[in-house]
This record gives C-alpha cells, structure tokens and sequence, in this order.
C-alpha cells in the first residue's frame, strides 16, 4: 500500500498526446506534506553513443561526432549519436540501431557506461550513454528530418570543443567527459 503522505503524484492528466513527447499535468505532494501541480514532459527515453574509431586504449583515441542540423538550435550542432527508445525497445538494441543509421557503422562491442536523466525540472526523459568499439562503416540510413555529417575527433580535441564551447549539446558535453573521467585508462 502507498503511503499518502509520501513525496510523489497524487493524479495526472494528459493534456497533449505527441510523436516526441506527451505532456501532462499532475498534482504532486511535496517532501513538506503540502500539493501542487507541475507540468511534466514524458519521453520513452533515448541511448547515447560514443563510437571509437581507434582503440580507446590508445594515447589519444579517435571518436566520431556527428554535425547534425536541429531546429531548435538554430543551425548545426556537435553531437554523439543518439535518438528515441521505441516502444519496448531495449536500450543497447536502440544504440545499435542509431549508431548505424547515423553514422552507417556496426560494433563488435557495444557497453553500458551510464544513464542519467537530461533535465529532470520538467522531464522524465532518461539517456543510456554506451560505448561502440571495434567499428565496422557502412551505409547511413538517415530520416528525412535528419542533416548529418560524421567528424572523426580525437578525444583531446573534442574536449576541447567542450571547453570553447563549440559542443554544446549537453548529453554530448556530459558523454565525452564521462568518458574522458572514468572510461579511458581504466
């Protein structure tokens, strides 16, 4: 039995059904006992992938980054590969799945690193971040809404692109120095 004291949703409704999000309005008791409603975005989730064109283990790797359009951004953004869980989809299966319709490449390896929430003030949308090794190119199979260009990138520059602020797709930024922390050298 839930506790009704307990922090959490007391109710919801739907107010927008999307292809990309829903979104809904749900009463929420706060820690201090008191209610309120919050407007919360659900998202099925995404994976995240950052693939090695070179041994990570090397002095310094090479990753591939995509430049890829995005409305919202006004223009070209640096990113890793990444896109939408789809209904009942695991989530290593959806980083295979996007790592070859972007960038055309398969792995011998693909693992697990991470999963953080992207900004969970107004989203329950959670990332599972993977690492691809041992790539294998092929043909992209990009969707029509998708401007993609594939950018082999060290790992010292790309960290560098965090810093001068080129790369500022937070998933991206918050990837490449996940790994570049607790990845590499391990």
């Amino acid at each position: 039995m839930t506790d009704p004291e307990r922090p959490g949703q007391v109710a919801s409704r739907r107010i927008h059904t999307g292809k990309v999000i829903n979104l809904d309005i749900d009463e929420v008791r706060f820690p201090n006992g008191k209610t309120g409603e919050l407007e919360i975005i659900r998202h099925s989730g995404a994976s995240a992938v950052i693939p090695f064109l070179s041994d990570p283990g090397a002095d310094d790797p090479t990753i591939l980054l995509i430049r890829q359009y995005r409305y919202a951004a006004d223009g070209f953004i640096y990113e890793i590969p990444a896109g939408r869980l789809e209904p009942g989809e695991p989530a290593e299966q959806c980083a295979v799945r996007e790592l070859r319709e972007e960038t055309g490449c398969t792995a011998a390896k693909m693992e697990h690193l991470y999963t953080f929430f992207t900004t969970p003030g107004f989203t329950d949308e959670k990332i599972h971040l993977f690492v691809a090794t041992g790539l294998t190119s092929g043909e992209s199979e990009l969707e029509s809404d998708e401007f993609v260009e594939v950018v082999p990138t060290q790992m010292s520059a790309a960290l560098k692109l965090i810093k001068d602020g080129t790369i500022n797709d937070a998933k991206t930024a918050l990837s490449i120095l996940y790994v570049a922390g607790f990845f590499l050298g391990r």
